[in-house]
């Protein structure tokens, strides 16, 4: 019986597409922004890369339409012994139940998490965090996963030959342990006269907790400006500007504090409508102003960047990515028998990227507008990383001498 001796590195190549659509992405928009200039691709240019899209679309649908059944489930099927009832026998049996549970929380929210934060969130980061300008944004991700996008095949190598498990941990261990530090040097790197206003001239907001909700919108639809609390967390955290909480008493209208100068917060209980809308405006550039006096900077000084170490960090970022996506696709192949290995591999994987990992900028914005630390929303990435270190550690069986034959 064939046991699956280069399942980690062939399945690899596969993982790779996932940043090499990214890469191809970047590359794109680097280009249309560099064609059309940045403020016809703020206008109308943005839609470009979307439109390119479509074509893309239509080679994945005819990719996919050429595939075939593995060997395996194809020789089941002829032999009438696949599943009738691949749901219930995949999560209606305890048995079957309780690997889905350990192949999620003990590796793929973390795998998930991992993806988002070293890719996407870093992304975000460095251009609304730091103010660090689009497309030099675009072209250092581009650049960190040119460098790191060849460890994919590396670690789905190295699973073949020490096990998936102990590399989706130890990146998951690594991610948890670094991800702080790691973005605090990015920050001191990509904007360090920002780095130096939030230490010298910190901010805060006095406002009564009662009246602030939790700025949490996976849709993007509401302007959290139904109370002045709202309205001065919801400017902070947009501008990526680090504050501290004052408890103010029942009643108070929030205020913002920088440096020497106070700032009342728009009170929407007396004004509405335009007249609202026109406060807020004003409100914004009295914050803007005030930031400006103290030493924040509107955005990063391209010539005071450290590109190197920026990209550096990127780069290290991009390999915990590696780590803990290389191998997965194996692993969880060889968790599942063959009756049932695709309902069953599908809910933990889909849940663990899709919700855990999908849901991480908008929940790590809402915990940063909570707090007042733009650092605060890493906790969401770091506890689910810790959870699949130790899930994983206890609960989770090493696979890569399985066969797929099962």
């Amino acid at each position: 019986m064939r046991l699956t001796r280069s399942a980690g590195c062939s399945t690899s190549f596969i993982q790779t597409t996932a940043s090499l659509g990214l890469f191809a992405a970047l590359l794109i928009v680097i280009g249309v922004r560099t064609l059309v200039g940045e403020e016809a691709f703020a206008a109308w240019g943005w839609r470009i890369p979307f439109i390119v899209s479509i074509a893309l679309l239509a080679v994945s649908l005819w990719i996919r339409m050429q595939l075939e059944e593995s060997p395996v489930f194809q020789k089941m099927k002829d032999e009438g012994k696949t599943s009738k009832a691949p749901l219930t026998e995949a999560f209606g049996q305890w048995s079957n139940l309780k690997v889905v549970l350990i192949a999620l929380f003990g590796a793929v929210v973390g795998q998930g998490v991992v993806f988002y934060t070293s890719q996407f969130y870093a992304l975000f980061f460095l251009e609304k965090n730091l103010r660090v300008d689009g497309p030099t944004t675009n072209i250092l991700i581009a650049i960190a996963l040119l460098i790191a996008t060849p460890a994919f095949i590396f670690f789905g190598w190295l699973s073949d030959k020490i096990g998936r498990k102990w590399i989706i941990l130890t990146g998951c261990a690594l991610a948890a342990l670094t991800y702080m530090p790691l973005f605090h040097a990015l920050s001191k790197a990509a904007n360090p006269a920002l780095y130096a206003a939030q230490a010298n001239s910190p901010v805060t907001v006095v406002a009564n907790p009662d009246e602030c909700s939790v700025q949490f919108d996976p849709v993007g639809k509401n302007k959290f400006d139904s109370s002045s609390c709202d309205i001065a967390k919801s400017y902070l955290a947009k501008a990526g500007i680090s504050y501290t909480n004052v408890i103010a008493p029942a009643g108070t209208v929030a205020q913002i504090n920088i440096g020497g100068a106070t700032i009342p917060v728009v009170n929407p209980a007396v004004v509405s409508g335009p007249e609202k809308a026109a406060a807020i405006k004003t409100f914004g550039t009295e914050v803007k102003t005030a930031l400006t006096a103290v030493g924040y900077p509107e955005k990063a000084d391209p010539a005071q960047i450290n590109k190197p170490m920026v990209i550096a960090i990127l780069v290290l970022l991009v390999l915990y990515v590696t780590m803990v996506y290389g191998p997965i696709a194996a692993l969880l192949v060889e968790l599942f028998p063959t009756r049932i290995r695709y309902t069953s591999m599908s809910l933990p994987y889909h849940i663990g990227n899709g919700w855990f990992g999908g849901f991480l900028p908008t929940a790590a914005f809402a915990m940063v507008a909570a707090t007042g630390d733009i650092y605060y929303g890493l906790w969401y990435p770091i506890l689910a990383c810790a959870v699949t270190a130790v899930v994983g550690l206890v609960f989770l069986p090493e696979t890569f001498r399985r066969s797929l034959h099962g």
